[in-house]
């Protein structure tokens, strides 16, 4: 199998610092480069539709809410890993795009709940097709069970993170 960076990173790290295990990097410095890579790659998705990447994140937090397709501002914070203030930034600006509407509460009068509109429902529908394909592309290179191991895998060492 070929080196990649991370191998010349650990190479040098065990040349440099002998007495220290530096076996971790071996996996998690390529989870950290893949995050990042994919990360672009998303952005480059979204990019072509219009959208960053924390746009497509709130307006697919609504879509996957399921009709009527709307949230209240916490449960976008929930769901984003973002701060209320932030959120607030970022519904104000999907407002004025028309991708989201504010409407108060039913049941809490102090409260507002952030509506998908059809039109940011559309954008984050293409988006997503946009999305699924680029990465059916990437994960071109696993089998099914290898996808399946990875999964499982991941979901191992993610879980006491996000427990955290």
């Amino acid at each position: 199998m070929p080196l990649d960076d991370v191998d010349q990173i650990v190479a040098a790290w065990r040349r440099e610092r002998p007495d220290v295990d530096v076996s971790p990097l071996e996996v998690l410095s390529r989870i950290s480069r893949l995050a990042r890579r994919l990360d672009l790659a998303r952005g480059e998705a979204f990019g072509d539709r219009g959208l960053d990447g924390w746009e497509f994140d709130v307006l697919s937090a609504l879509r996957r809410a399921g009709s009527p397709y709307e949230l209240s501002p916490g449960q976008l914070v929930a769901e984003t890993l973002v701060t209320s203030g932030t959120m607030t930034n970022r519904v104000d600006r999907l407002l004025g795009r028309g991708f989201v509407e504010r409407h108060p509460d039913p049941h809490d009068r102090r409260g507002v709940i952030v509506r998908l509109t059809p039109s940011g429902r559309a954008a984050v529908d293409a988006a997503l097709d946009d999305l699924l394909a680029h990465e059916r592309a990437i994960l071109a290179a696993l089998d099914e069970s290898e996808r399946a191991g990875l999964v499982g895998l991941l979901r191992t060492l993610s879980r006491p993170l996000e427990t955290a």
